[in-house]
């Protein structure tokens, strides 16, 4: 039976907020607990990847753990439901460190509420993505769905990078006046004074409190529409694994790890741009109305993105197979990084002109993340032909574990490049200008030159080992409906 449009509808409403917590957290963690908190950068960037080692081991016991789960409502759908609640509150956590911590004391709890986030995100994340294979049987219906859902989820990241920053600014307005009021002033200091970012970033610390709050608000409720709709249905009931043999059946599936690899290269060339494009523009860009010129920019961006996933991919879906549009994707991204790092040392009097780039990489970036998630799933069928297992969760706790592995890897990246450059809130505006031409220019080849080179590996690999065609896979699921029907 096919699926219907309740389905769909409720399986991408479930997408959007799922990836608008994780673009919350993936792109603006840092820049809250580094340029809003204070923290030095370097600890961030070691606390954000030494949670990424750690879900090294919880993302595939967490796949064991989906897998081995029996209930009346399934195996996927009672995790999605508490990995869910468990993850809003921790991600209002996250946004909401005590005032009276400082130092040490603010560092431990990043570390402590950072590794529980992505233990919580786990459990819902790899069950959702999982459902796919289990309630649709490859083919069209298959890409079709995965599409819709990496469409909605790049709704939700497109979201969040739009609105973010704009909804802090309004959201922390009620504490303006407490601000100005407790510093013994009627009015905002001069631009770029230190009282000025003092109170900026107690505007912005209220603001995170309660975008967090109203983020993990949506997210409950869009998972609690999708766990009422939605229930697997082609899941073949085997016996439940052990952990050594989850992980031998992933080293034994080749395409899985090949996509795995791409992923994480992909993504960590993606994450670096995101995780440092805000710092791009507050003190390379630069002046008072650097916050409009970014809003300005990821509204475009976020567009794009979205354009891309709906009505771009299906078109040249068209005209070309899944693998050509991969390749055209890459080189569109390299492009428009090529393109950003030319414009970005000539005089950026225009956020207009940064348009021309951001179209190549967001575009880019919105079919690549639909045809990821594609490859993977078909990788499933794979691994069931050749090692006899449908190892849905498992195969698709690796894509929880390589994205967020990838966030980590651009978070230490972008840590590295802060703390070298000196580049935070603590910078006044005379020490800005005094080293642009070093450390701004640290952070443009930083924001572009690696995210390229980690394209180019990513084609470079994915070219030499993928070899899951569409003629393949359709082979591959005729052969798995002729297994099943002799059982």
């Amino acid at each position: 039976m096919k699926l219907s449009a309740k389905e769909k509808f409720s399986y991408g409403l479930g997408a959007v907020g799922k990836d608008m917590v994780y673009m919350l957290s993936a792109s603006y963690v840092l820049y809250y607990y580094q340029d809003i908190l204070g923290v030095n950068a370097i600890a961030m960037g070691i606390i954000l990847m030494a949670a990424r080692v750690f879900d090294a081991f919880n993302d595939p016991i967490m796949g064991v753990l989906v897998a081995k789960t029996r209930t009346r409502w399934g195996k996927f759908r009672p995790w999605l439901l508490v990995g869910t609640a468990l993850n809003a509150v921790v991600l209002f956590l996250m946004f909401t460190a005590p005032p009276a911590l400082n130092g040490s004391g603010l560092v431990a709890y990043a570390a402590v509420i950072y590794i529980l986030w992505g233990v919580t995100y786990t459990m819902m994340d790899i069950p959702y993505w999982s459902m796919i294979p289990a309630f649709t049987e490859g083919g069209k219906e298959r890409e079709g769905l995965t599409t819709l859902a990496r469409s909605c989820a790049g709704v939700g990241s497109a979201v969040i990078t739009i609105v973010t920053m704009m909804c802090v600014a309004a959201l922390g307005q009620r504490k303006r006046a407490a601000l100005l009021a407790a510093n013994g002033l009627t009015e905002m200091p001069a631009e770029g004074s230190p009282m000025r970012q003092v109170i900026e970033r107690g505007i912005e610390r209220e603001g995170f409190i309660w975008f967090s709050l109203i983020v993990a608000v949506l997210f409950v409720v869009f998972i609690l529409v999708t766990c009422l709709n939605i229930k697997e249905k082609s899941t073949v009931d085997m016996e439940a694994p052990t952990v050594g043999q989850m992980f031998r059946a992933l080293l034994q599936n080749d395409q899985a790890m090949t996509v795995v690899v791409a992923i994480v290269l992909v993504n960590s060339a993606i994450y670096i741009t995101s995780n440092l494009v805000i710092y791009f523009f507050k003190y390379d860009f630069g002046g008072e109305g650097w916050r409009s010129a970014y809003t300005l920019f990821n509204t475009f961006g976020g567009g794009v993105q979205i354009l891309a996933m709906m009505l771009l991919f299906p078109l040249l879906r068209r005209f070309l197979s899944a693998l050509k549009i991969f390749y055209v994707s890459f080189g569109m991204a390299i492009v428009g990084y090529a393109s950003l790092l030319v414009l970005a040392f000539t005089n950026m009097s225009s956020v207009y002109l940064l348009f021309i780039p951001g179209f190549f990489i967001f575009a880019a970036n919105g079919m690549l993340s639909v045809l990821t998630t594609v490859f993977l799933a078909n990788t499933v069928d794979y691994g069931e032909l050749k090692n006899n297992r449908r190892d849905e969760s498992v195969i698709f706790s690796m894509q929880t574990f390589v994205v967020k592995l990838a966030s980590g890897v651009a978070a230490l990246i972008a840590s590295v490049c802060l703390g070298v450059f000196h580049i935070s809130q603590d910078t006044d505006t005379e020490q800005i200008i005094q080293v642009a031409k070093g450390s701004l220019v640290g952070l443009r080849m930083t924001m572009t030159v690696i995210p390229v080179a980690g394209l180019l590996a990513a084609v470079f690999v994915f070219h030499r080992k993928y070899i899951l065609t569409e003629e393949k896979v359709e082979e591959i699921s005729e052969k798995i409906r002729e297994k099943r029907a002799k059982e």
